[in-house]
């Protein structure tokens, strides 16, 4: 990861939705969590929460997965450590 990259992850942190979001899916480890229980997590309504997870997976820090009518989100382990 590069300069400006890092610098775009670590300005989408500075974000204290986002940055709770954050802290959500590192507590919920390699299983992730589904939408309503981050948003919960993070003090946001559903629709804002959903607003701030869509700008960390066009980022890469976090990934989707639709599971039966949930949709589970994961920490990107990997690019949280290339930027620290």
């Amino acid at each position: 990861m590069n300069d400006e990259q890092a610098a775009e992850f670590l300005g989408a942190l500075a974000n204290p939705t986002r940055l709770a979001i954050v802290r959500c899916l590192v507590r919920a480890g390699p299983g992730g969590a589904a939408a309503g229980a981050i948003a919960s997590s993070a003090g946001a309504s559903p629709s804002r929460a959903s607003f701030h997870l869509s700008a960390l997976a066009d980022l890469g820090v976090v990934s989707a997965e639709r599971q039966s009518r949930s949709i589970i989100y994961r920490i990107n382990f990997e690019r949280l450590g290339a930027v620290l």
